[in-house]
């Protein structure tokens, strides 16, 4: 609440207090309609020898009726266009937050998960000031003047009817919260969780139709969603049985309203004619409290929403202990040295070791081989180089700093390449341009010559002005892969990590993407996450990992000479024929 509240309303306060005026003007006239509307009709059925006796009523109804559509307008134009500047501010701290640390966060949260933030955390917080503060600031302003009404006419029957009120405006929004509190933590996370299930689907559509299981999937999400649904009925119950409640006290209050003014006017201390007037404006007053019970009932949604914001916010300190602030450590300068000493790494108490007392060290522009099977730990160590995790014991450090505490900030050392880069449905100049924004339109042109698209740029409609499409439909996988390396350039870290971007790319555009690679990548330090050994006589050593260890290491060379494992290994791999073309090339 501290970052995502306090900001906010210290820069906009005066457009909230605005709104928060206009809304409570919107209600004193709805307030001021209905008075001068039971005057005006208790005075008429006197019938008064002459309409002029009745002419200040009836402007005032008019007034008060167009004054009341002009300030609810004007409150709602005025509390939307702040709360939409607020939220963009939002959604830009969200993305300045998520950008930089998109490997911590890939390593930390599911894709759902950060969906469920993007489209229902962020809204809440909208409500926070349309549907909460707003509303309630408004309604205590008119409860406040209305006892104080009362009271400069009758002390004692303003305390009553003040306490009475008090129901509505305190101890119904109290229980409503408690009877809500539960079903509403249980709506959330199942909803959430709903979220990440429905987005797990979605992108392995594809293997569901295939295994022809689309049924046991589509049974499964309605039997969530059905548990949600029961959920959200007994919420709906709950608030109809509050407003059952509410309108019943409502009625109460009228009934007391008409009581006291009819002893008023009997007793000679106020006019009959003010005796309509009271009891009808007590019907919006009250309404007015009515939403106070909707808006604290809000309260756990937007505690919930501030704390997974908080986390992905604070996400490397609570869980990795990282820095989330720049500056704290000095930021490594190239040329970069990583070392990685009697490394140890697990994710739980009860699991096995993910890395187990791994030494190694890598200076600037050496070329690097992280090769074995799914789980041996390859990406893994490259998540502690990146400092997206904090080893549980040993260190990794990049020139002496120990990479987790760089941070979210270790993004300007180094990048990272992986199989599946996203594209985003703007030009390509922007595209390319995500790895600098300060790139030049020359420079831009030059990182595309780097990594060979030029040419087909230009051969698009509108060459680098040509819109993306979706995910980058313009471009083949292999293209699509050179667009992101262009990014790398443009960055121009010194040390880049590829995390397979060659998977499910056929063998020719394999070897020719990773030509390119290695020809750009020149003096990169160059950190190579692999399954194939087809390319491996261009890396500098080649690293087995098995169980979190180290297994095998030596340049290609040397371990086709001396070690027999390897051999087979690229026999296997690498057919005869191709493996004579890689070596010749080579």
């Amino acid at each position: 609440m501290r970052n995502w509240v306090f900001p906010y309303f210290k820069k906009f306060w005066r457009r909230l207090l605005l709104s928060a005026i206009l809304g409570f003007l919107a209600l004193f006239c709805a307030a001021g309609l209905l008075f001068t509307s039971g005057y005006l009709i208790s005075k008429a059925a006197l019938r008064p020898e002459n309409i002029l006796l009745i002419y200040v009523p009836i402007v005032g109804v008019r007034a008060f009726g167009i004054f009341r559509a002009f300030f609810r307008y004007t409150s709602d134009l005025a509390s939307h266009d702040t709360v939409l500047r607020i939220l963009s501010g939002m959604r830009t701290r969200l993305y300045s937050i998520l950008e930089p640390a998109a490997l911590f966060i890939r390593s930390k949260f599911r894709t759902g998960d950060l969906l469920g933030i993007l489209s229902d955390d962020i809204e809440h917080l909208q409500d926070l000031y349309l549907s909460t503060a707003l509303p309630a600031a408004s309604a205590v302003l008119i409860y406040g003047m209305w006892i104080s009404l009362l009271g400069w006419m009758d002390g004692l029957f303003a305390l009553i009817m003040g306490l009475y009120l008090s129901i509505l405006l305190v101890v119904f929004p109290l229980l409503s919260l408690v009877f809500t509190n539960k079903f509403r933590r249980q709506f959330s996370v199942q909803r959430h969780h709903l979220y990440e299930k429905l987005t797990d689907a979605v992108l392995g559509a594809g293997d569901w139709m295939l295994s022809g299981r689309q049924k046991d999937f589509l049974d499964q999400f309605m039997v969530e969603e059905k548990s949600i649904s029961r959920i959200e009925n007994r919420l709906h119950r709950i608030r109809r049985w509050r407003e059952f409640v509410s309108e019943l006290l409502i009625g109460g209050s009228v009934i007391a309203l008409l009581l006291w003014s009819q002893h008023m006017a009997a007793s000679g201390h106020m006019s009959r004619t003010l005796i309509a007037a009271f009891v009808l404006v007590t019907f919006t007053i009250a309404e007015s409290l009515i939403a106070v019970s909707e808006a604290v009932e809000r309260l756990p949604q937007y505690h919930e929403s501030f704390s997974r914001l908080r986390r992905t916010e604070t996400m490397p300190e609570k869980e990795t202990d990282v820095p989330a602030e720049k500056g704290r450590v000095p930021l490594p300068e190239a040329p970069v040295t990583i070392d990685v000493a009697n490394l140890c790494f697990k994710y739980g108490e009860t699991e096995r070791w993910a890395i187990d007392h791994l030494s190694l060290d890598v200076r600037q522009g050496e070329r690097i081989a992280l090769i074995g099977r799914s789980g041996a730990g390859k990406t893994t160590l490259t998540h502690l180089i990146y400092g997206a995790l904090k080893p549980t014991r040993g260190t990794v450090t990049l020139n002496g700093v120990p990479a987790w505490q760089i941070g979210r900030h270790v993004s300007s050392i180094i990048s990272v390449l992986n199989q599946s880069p996203h594209l985003f449905d703007t030009s390509v100049r922007n595209n390319i341009a995500l790895g600098n924004e300060q790139a030049s339109r020359e420079e831009i042109v030059q990182a595309a010559k780097w990594v060979g698209l030029h040419e087909r740029i230009l051969q698009l409609p509108h060459g680098y002005d040509t819109q993306m499409h979706e995910a980058g439909a313009i471009f083949s996988g292999g293209q699509q892969q050179r667009l992101a390396l262009a990014r790398i350039m443009l960055r121009n870290t010194p040390v880049v990590i590829l995390d397979e971007p060659t998977v499910g790319l056929d063998p020719i555009t394999e070897k020719n993407l990773l030509q390119t690679f290695f020809t750009v990548l020149r003096g990169k330090t160059l950190i190579w996450i692999t399954h194939h050994l087809a390319g491996a006589g261009q890396m500098d050593r080649i690293i087995f990992l098995e169980d979190g260890a180290i297994c095998m290491s030596g340049s290609h060379r040397q371990l086709l000479k001396e070690n027999r494992r390897y051999r087979e290994l690229y026999r296997l791999d690498v057919p005869d024929h191709l493996a004579k073309r890689i070596q010749g090339h080579e």
